[in-house]
């Protein structure tokens, strides 16, 4: 008699940062950003699942809060993992990381911070230490052996991903920029794959509704200053997706 392969259950992980929260009394009085953003004076905000969502309009702050987390997980705001330090792309961590804090349940031996922007610094980064003679060992070890810049935007993007991610507390920063439908397709499954292992954490802020798919995944809703968490269909990504896909010509009649 065969006996049946139970299917791991998404969800059957350990996760690693619970939640971040702001701390009051270092939040400035005066307006300015990033402290003005709405939702940062009561933020606590629960993130124990393995995928989470950031959706929202641009200047909602999502990329804002998603860049803090890193900060406050080791990463570099720049990109890139603990050891690859993008010194020459930016100077400072996150200003908004100063006034929060994170809760971990475990901290992660390791996490990655991808940035669509800066893919093509990090594939530089990459390069000057295949150059640099005090460098010991192949830069290009954990990133499929040759130079990213010799792959396409996308295709760099999922290299470094599929080489790079397999367990540990990893952000990316609106990854439908560097990826075509059907290749967003092949992110969805390759997050399929790091969930069910047990081991991998993601947090993913994104305007693509293919993305906003993977099934359980929290979304939080960025437009909303209480961070509510919404399903696939009350986003407005899906919503406005939907509505031009199924009937164009109503966002196409003349006016008048």
């Amino acid at each position: 008699m065969t006996s049946k392969r139970t299917a791991p259950t998404p969800f059957a992980g350990q996760m690693y940062l619970r939640s971040v929260y702001a701390v009051a009394e270092r939040i400035p009085d005066e307006p300015r950003f990033p402290y003005n953003l709405p939702f940062v004076r009561g933020l606590d905000l629960g993130l124990d699942q393995p995928v989470t969502f950031f959706v929202g309009e641009n200047g909602s702050g999502k990329s804002t809060l998603l860049e803090a987390i890193a900060d406050l997980c080791g990463l570099h705001v720049g990109g890139g993992a603990n050891t690859d330090v993008l010194a020459s792309y930016h100077e400072s961590g996150s200003e908004l990381a100063r006034v929060l804090r994170p809760r971990f349940r475990h901290r992660p031996r390791d996490g990655f911070f991808f940035r669509a922007e800066t893919l093509v610094n990090f594939a530089t980064l990459l390069e000057e230490r295949k150059r640099d003679p005090d460098f010991l060992g192949d830069p290009y070890m954990h990133y499929g052996g040759k130079s990213l810049h010799l792959r396409s935007h996308g295709e760099a993007f999922l290299t470094v991903f599929q080489e790079r991610v397999h367990e540990g507390l990893f952000l990316i920063d609106e990854p439908e920029a560097a990826l075509s439908p059907q290749r967003q397709l092949t992110l969805l499954y390759l997050l399929r794959d790091r969930v069910e292992r047990g081991r991998a954490q993601f947090i993913i802020a994104t305007h693509s509704p293919i993305l906003l798919t993977f099934p359980g995944a929290v979304i939080i809703d960025f437009d909303d200053p209480a961070l509510p968490h919404v399903a696939l269909q009350e986003t407005r990504h899906y919503q406005i997706t939907r509505g031009i896909l199924e009937r164009p010509e109503r966002y196409w009649k003349p006016d008048g």
